[in-house]
């Protein structure tokens, strides 16, 4: 599965990733600011202080931490069954 191997702040909870297949966008979070957990972003420098985690995951501080599957999604437009051939064809459960 892709890692983050880069990462850069940009305006407006918005951030430059680069993945380990080489793949590179931008993703907008701003619909996660100031919810739940999130409100720690609240804090302006607290979004810029992002790192990327041991497994390719980006982290703020211990509470925060977002997968690099889901934000590879954002960045490429591409469905889960893309990246996980074996949920093509499954049952939705409700």
């Amino acid at each position: 599965m892709p890692r983050i191997v880069g990462v850069r702040v940009l305006e407006k909870y918005r951030l430059d990733l680069t993945f380990d297949d080489g793949t590179r966008g931008s993703v907008d979070l701003a619909d996660l600011a100031g919810k739940g957990v999130f409100s720690e972003w609240n804090d302006p420098g607290a979004f810029a202080r992002v790192r990327i985690g041991p497994s390719g995951e980006l982290a703020w501080g211990d509470r925060i931490d977002l997968c690099p599957d889901a934000l590879y999604l954002r960045v490429t437009g591409k469905k889960p069954e893309d990246l996980f051939p074996a949920l093509r064809g499954q049952p939705s459960r409700a």
